[in-house]
């Protein structure tokens, strides 16, 4: 198993590789906070936005998951919410996408995905830099090897198919499933965000911009599809909740709005810049 780490703010965060992709300290990710670490995770995982995440990242990337099991823990937990742990969550689902483990580099880790899911729901402000750091990290080790790695296509990806999936699942009507009508409501959904970031739909953009290649998330900067990512999660959650689309609208735009006055507030022109572009 490959180790290395990534320095975030003058906190040193591990990185395994395993067969599944690239696993993150949460342990680590957690020092960040005041508290213990491994009360920092047991309260995000003992939220129901934190469940539905977790149980929907699974569903689509884990063959094994035990999907029964994870809705029968799923309503006893929202009937009344109990303190869960990486252990239990993995002994109750078969999950993937956390791994906890004892010993000198022991610990909680997570998919890069879920890891970054933890990261904003601590401080998405430190999510920025980790973002960045491992940008930085993946570049390095494709340079060595003569490869390429981007950073916009692994920000898109990380929620897209969470939201792809909740859209399917809870908007989509299963006679329409894998049919073009299908198609009309996911490219809702997505203008929606892009709405909301950009300020332009998709066909607009194209419109605008005939002889560009790819898309407009292509063309976006890294800082965009960071908080887009973000909202990619929040959209999948509030779907879950049953909220309408103007509802789901109204409060994705003031969280959109609130994370790009933060960063523009806390983040130094030099760091926003190497963000860009």
């Amino acid at each position: 198993m490959a180790q290395k780490s990534i320095n975030v703010q003058g906190l040193e965060i591990t990185i395994v590789e395993q067969g599944e992709g690239d696993f993150i300290s949460l342990t680590d990710i957690a020092k960040n906070a005041s508290d213990e670490p491994r009360f920092v995770i047991r309260n995000w995982m003992s939220t129901q936005n934190t469940i539905n995440y977790l149980g929907e990242w699974e569903a689509i990337h884990n063959e094994d998951f035990n999907r029964a099991g994870f809705r029968t823990f799923r309503d006893e937990f929202f009937e009344k919410p109990f303190s869960l742990t990486p252990v239990r969550w993995v002994e109750l689902t078969n999950a993937k996408g956390i791994t906890s483990k004892a010993g000198r580099y022991g610990g909680t880790y997570a998919h890069r995905d879920i890891a970054v899911n933890f990261c904003y729901w601590m401080n998405p402000i430190f999510q920025i830099y980790l973002i960045k750091e491992f940008q930085r990290l993946k570049e390095e080790e494709a340079l060595r090897l003569g490869e390429s790695w981007s950073i916009q296509r692994t920000l898109t990806k990380a929620n897209h198919y969470l939201q792809t999936n909740t859209v399917r699942q809870h908007l989509v009507p299963i006679g329409q499933w894998n049919t073009k009508l299908e198609g009309l409501y996911q490219a809702s959904e997505a203008d929606l965000l892009n709405l909301i970031v950009f300020g332009i739909s998709a066909k607009e953009w194209r419109a605008a911009n005939p002889d560009k290649k790819g898309n407009i998330r292509d063309h976006a900067t890294k800082l965009e599809l960071v908080v887009l990512n973000n909202l990619q999660a929040i959209n999948a959650m509030l779907i879950e909740d049953g909220m309408g689309k103007n509802q789901r609208a109204d409060k994705l735009l003031k969280v959109a709005t609130t994370e790009m006055q933060a960063l523009l507030e806390i983040k130094p022109l030099d760091e926003l810049k190497k963000l860009g572009g």
